[in-house]
């Protein structure tokens, strides 16, 4: 039934001009901000330790920002779940695609860098199209059941190949031994045991070494894609120059080059920080010995 309800509601935004759906959007943005304050103590805790040089209201500025980009991208769902999916890929730019089509003449296929930033599930959805190769992408099913249906189903009319996060290590790896391309975020944070600790955003977050050992297993090098919305409203796919697989799964090796991916990413946040998603708890896990008090 919810199911249904969202693709009525999907429809009859596919139907607004896109301006008017935009200023919907907006509102939407204002009351998580400014009514429903959605995880506003957090967030605007997180803003001050990564950025210690931007006064309180900076901070608030770019948590009311933040939500509204939320907002616009949930809006940006809504259209192309409604149909509106060539109108959306018409307001795109992409640079640097011929990095694409060079590192899969490599034959070892392609891991995808990304991270929650702009509107980086709409980038999923509109990869196979864009960039004219087929995609999967590794993701942990949503807690809402009704979204994730909603979500797989998006995932299988894109064309994209959806592998669940848990045991997806061979599903990923035999997609490259395809000459696939495959989805990797590592913004997110992982239990101490599970993840290798790197700087991000001036403190230690514990960070999936998957992307590293997948990359040295395979053979496969890493390629940057990051998505940003850009003020009058059109969205750019910006794919960077592919980073070669690391030599080694030693420790110390994955370590150094998670780090490495994370800094491409780090970049982007310090431009833009409005556009990443700061509601998630990047940095819960802690190092050895260090307080909890000290998390965030």
């Amino acid at each position: 039934m919810m199911v249904w309800m969202l693709q009525k509601i999907a429809r009859w935004v596919a139907r607004l001009p896109a301006a008017k759906a935009a200023a919907l959007a907006r509102f939407g943005g204002m009351l998580l901000a400014r009514v429903v304050r959605l995880r506003r103590t957090y967030a605007l805790g997180a803003l001050a330790r990564s950025f210690p040089n931007k006064t309180s209201a900076e901070h608030r500025a770019i948590y009311v920002e933040m939500c509204r980009q939320q907002a616009l991208n949930a809006m940006d769902l809504l259209r192309y779940a409604g149909g509106c999916e060539a109108e959306l890929s018409a307001h795109l730019q992409v640079q640097g695609l011929e990095h694409v089509a060079a590192v899969l003449a490599r034959g070892r296929g392609a891991l995808v860098l990304t991270a929650h930033f702009g509107n980086y599930a709409l980038l999923a959805l509109l990869v196979p199209r864009l960039f004219g190769y087929p995609l999967a992408i590794i993701a942990k099913p949503l807690k809402n059941r009704t979204l994730n249906e909603l979500w797989w189903n998006l995932q299988d009319r894109a064309g994209v190949h959806g592998i669940p996060a848990h045991n997806a290590y061979r599903a990923s790896v035999r997609a490259l031994r395809r000459n696939e391309l495959v989805g990797f975020m590592i913004d997110q944070n992982r239990p101490a045991g599970q993840g290798v600790f790197i700087d991000f955003l001036g403190r230690p977050a514990s960070t999936t070494p998957g992307l590293a050992v997948m990359s040295a297993h395979a053979g496969a090098p890493v390629l940057p894609v990051l998505i940003r919305r850009e003020p009058d409203g059109r969205q750019v796919v910006e794919v960077r120059p592919p980073l070669d697989p690391p030599p080694g799964r030693d420790p110390e090796t994955v370590r150094s080059f998670t780090a490495a991916c994370s800094r491409i990413i780090e970049e982007e946040i310090r431009k833009r920080p409005e556009q990443w998603l700061w509601l998630h708890k990047r940095w819960k896990s802690r190092p050895p010995g260090e307080k909890r008090s000290e998390a965030v």
